[in-house]
């Protein structure tokens, strides 16, 4: 199922599924909004037992696209996933998953603007696919993962390199400005998904940065979920951003940083596109 939400930041948000012709059915009267109590499984059975067509179609001609779940507690990224984006910052592959945060306040919709600061000299874009924790994770299996992950979404995990690398080499702060992590449009239930061969890709201004695949990802969605769990407590609604494939600014020669008035738009196969435009404050 392909679920989505509507509504100005801040502020009530309407919850709704994309059905089989491609209408907007409101499910806000069957579950309320789409947050972290309702991805333990309650959100897809009300659902599934519903007369979709009986559902109220919804406009979203003049509302805002949110992110398709409510504000994650905990935001996590996994970096140097993919192997050919290793290869091309010229960094050895990992042995195991490189994790590190986002800032909750980075949490925006597909459509929101990328916001640039006077301050920022190498913004930069990374179309990755981001996993939804639907049910609690704590020292699981790689076989228990599967149950855990409720879905997926296209995520741009934004990134000012100037201050992840060169200010002491402390990822989060080139990765938690407002905005760094545009969500949706939609999560697609992971019934729906083959995690392991999407094909991905972003433009800048309509011209093709990066094309790849998660068939290159080094450590696939259910191996980062069951380590991540030797680690911490996954808790429902926690979104983790599962790396980039090559053809990031900063691995370009010469390097290609945003600027104001670009417009950046990704998308992953399945799981709808992204479109963004550089907002300088």
């Amino acid at each position: 199922m392909k679920f989505m939400r509507f509504g100005e930041q801040g502020g009530p948000k309407t919850p709704c599924v994309l059905d089989a012709d491609g209408a907007l059915r409101d499910i806000s009267g069957l579950v309320g909004d789409i947050g972290p109590a309702t991805l333990g499984g309650a959100l897809a059975d009300a659902v599934t037992g519903a007369d979709l067509a009986s559902l109220p179609v919804f406009d979203a001609a003049k509302v805002r696209t949110a992110p398709p779940i409510a504000q994650p507690k905990n935001i996590w990224c996994v970096g140097l996933n993919y192997s050919d984006h290793a290869a091309e910052a010229g960094l050895p592959v990992p042995k195991e998953p490189i994790l590190f945060n986002k800032s909750s306040g980075t949490f925006c919709g597909p459509y929101d603007p990328i916001l640039r600061s006077p301050e920022m000299t190498k913004l930069d874009w990374e179309v990755e696919l981001g996993i939804v924790i639907g049910k609690p994770a704590l020292r699981i299996s790689r076989d228990q993962a599967a149950d855990c992950i409720f879905g997926y979404v296209v995520v741009n995990d934004v990134s000012e390199r100037a201050w992840q690398m060169e200010r002491e080499g402390q990822w989060v702060k080139g990765k938690s400005f407002p905005n760094f992590c545009p969500v949706g449009p939609w999560l697609v239930t992971a019934d729906e998904v083959d995690a392991g061969d999407l094909s991905m890709w972003l433009d800048v201004d309509g011209e093709r940065m990066q094309t790849g695949s998660t068939s290159t990802m080094i450590f696939d969605p259910l191996t980062i979920v069951s380590y991540m769990s030797e680690f911490c407590r996954l808790e429902p609604g926690d979104l983790i951003c599962t790396g980039t494939p090559p053809g990031v600014g900063a691995g370009m020669s010469p390097q290609r940083w945003l600027k104001a008035g670009e417009t950046v738009t990704l998308g992953i196969e399945g799981l709808g596109q992204q479109r963004q435009k550089v907002t300088s404050l």
